[in-house]
Formats: C-alpha cells, sequence, structure tokens
C-alpha cells in the first residue's frame, strides 16, 4: 500500500505516472483541502477534483484545473449578464462541483468523495485531510488578500509578506492510512500551502516518522517549478532551494528525489537526509511521469 499526500497541479503530475505502474487500488491520496471555498454556490474543492480527474483520465492536463474538452457556456453566460466568475469553471466540472456541494450537505466531504470516485470508477482511495471548514490568508504588500483573490485575480504578483492558516483536524482515515502504508510519497507540490497543511494535522508527522517516506523537490535551482511557492518560503524564511525543502521534511524523511541540475546539492542534502535520488524530474510527457514514478516506487525498501 503507497499513500501519496496531493495537492497543486505537481503532485497530480506524478499521480498521473504512478497510476500506470502501481495498482490503483492499493493507492490511498491524501489531499489539501486548505484552499476549498464556495463560488458562485458552489462547493470547490480544486485539488480533490484534479486528483479524482487525473485518476478518471478526464484531468485537462494542459491547464491541470478541470475537465478536458469541456465547454463553458454557463461561465460565458455569467459574465454576459454581469455575474462573471473569479474561477472559469467548465460545464462538466460544474456538474461535478454541484453534486459535491449536495452530498456534502447530506453525508459530509470525506463520503461525498468516496461516492464520486465509485461513480468515476476509480479504484483508489481518495481522502480530504480535513471535512472542516478551513481558510488561508496572504499577508502582502496589498494587504490581507484571501488565496484565490491572491493567485487568480492577482496572478501571484504582490509580494508576500507572511501567510497564515487554520488548524483543523483529520479527515477519519488520514492518519491511518499513513501508519498502514508500506511508503508515503510526497509530491512535488508547493511545500507551504500544499503539503505543509496536511503535516500541520494532528498525528500526521508522527505517523510519517512510522514509514518510509520519499519527496520530490518542487525547486530547481533558486526557482519553484511552477506556482509562487518561491513567495510562499521567503515569506517564512526557508531557503528557497531543494535543500530547504528537505530541512522542513527532516524528521520524518527518508529519501529526497532532486533534478539533475541540483546534482551540486548532494553533499549537502546529505547531511539532512539518508538518501538522496537524483534524476529527471520535469513531468513534460507521459513517459517522463511514468519514469519518474518508476524510480520513486524502485526506490521504496
Amino acid at each position: 500500500m503507497i499513500t501519496v499526500l496531493s495537492g497543486g497541479t505537481g503532485t497530480p503530475k506524478l499521480i498521473q505516472g504512478i497510476k500506470e505502474i502501481v495498482d490503483p487500488s492499493d493507492l490511498t491520496i491524501i489531499v489539501n483541502t486548505l484552499e476549498n471555498d464556495y463560488f458562485s454556490g458552489v462547493y470547490v474543492s480544486a485539488d480533490i477534483d484534479t486528483v479524482m480527474y487525473t485518476m478518471a483520465d478526464m484531468i485537462n492536463d494542459e491547464t491541470w484545473y478541470g475537465v478536458k474538452d469541456d465547454t463553458f457556456i454557463t461561465n460565458e453566460r455569467l459574465a454576459e449578464i454581469g455575474c462573471p466568475e473569479l474561477l472559469r469553471i467548465g460545464d462538466i466540472d460544474r456538474a461535478t462541483k454541484i453534486q459535491k456541494t449536495q452530498l456534502m450537505e447530506k453525508y459530509g466531504l470525506l463520503r461525498a468523495c468516496e461516492i464520486q470516485s465509485e461513480n468515476m470508477g476509480i479504484k483508489s482511495k481518495i481522502l480530504p485531510m480535513s471535512e472542516e471548514e478551513s481558510e488561508i490568508k496572504i499577508i502582502s504588500d496589498m494587504g490581507e488578500l484571501e488565496f484565490h483573490d491572491f493567485l487568480i485575480k492577482h496572478q501571484s504578483e504582490p509580494e508576500v509578506l507572511d501567510l497564515k492558516f487554520s488548524n483543523v483536524n483529520p479527515s477519519n482515515g488520514v492518519v491511518d492510512a499513513i501508519k498502514n502504508s508500506d511508503a508515503v510519497i510526497i509530491g512535488p507540490s508547493n511545500p507551504i500551502t500544499s503539503i505543509l497543511p496536511i503535516l500541520s494535522l494532528s498525528g500526521v508527522r508522527e505517523a510519517l516518522k512510522e514509514t518510509y517516506v520519499v519527496a520530490v523537490s518542487p525547486i530547481i535551482g533558486n526557482e519553484a517549478v511552477s506556482g509562487p511557492a518561491s513567495k510562499f518560503m521567503n515569506a517564512l524564511d526557508i531557503e528557497v532551494s531543494s535543500v530547504g525543502v528537505a530541512d522542513l521534511y527532516k524528521d520524518f524523511l527518508d529519501n529526497f528525489v532532486i533534478d539533475d541540475k541540483d546534482s551540486n546539492l548532494n553533499s549537502q542534502l546529505k547531511q539532512i537526509v539518508n538518501k538522496v535520488t537524483i534524476t529527471n524530474t520535469i513531468m513534460n510527457s507521459l513517459d517522463a511521469k511514468k519514469n519518474l514514478a518508476q524510480i520513486i516506487i524502485d526506490s521504496i525498501p
């Protein structure tokens, strides 16, 4: 059994490769919920939906958000009548979100994810990290911003001074999934807003210390592969490098996967983690994703 900690777009790319070489029924994916919120009256859990669409081979893998070949009739009509959306939600994607909103009201988020996974034919277990309402605030040179305002409305351009997020309790099964795994894979997601919220859940770090943990660095050189991770790391005085990420995970990390371009950090990283794997971590094709996934799986004792 393998458990993956996921958020954003970096880890779903890796999951797309993992599911090709691992029996999906042996896979549990714990997904960040910190950025979940209501838009246009429906509950949007973008990270969860991205994982679901990836596992169901529905993901728009050009944007890593929403459904491939979706239409945007509702979104466009809303703009025409003076109700523009902050998020551009496709029609098929919107149906998923409407269903999840209704299921949540009746059963809660965990069961809603189970029902939707079953409906999509997904064999893996997809666990929201928490069922509790949460939020993240970006303290910037423009003042305090909602996460999606920072990310979408302002295109991640403001200078980040600090950030804060809610403390929530883990969903049922999250800690047990980690404890019962042969290994845990932390994908190359934003370590601050995607992974740290999961690590902050009660019992998670302790559980990770009891299993084998492989993490993939989302940083090459002094820049994030994608997204605003660099800004968030700088704001928290964390070195923007693979070394900074390894240090964040050092109390439970067994193997750290870095890109070839960071091979010069090998000796420095080995002072933090016992094993360092150096390979291509840029996942610009399905073969690259499968190759990286295979290297990770092969490294698990």
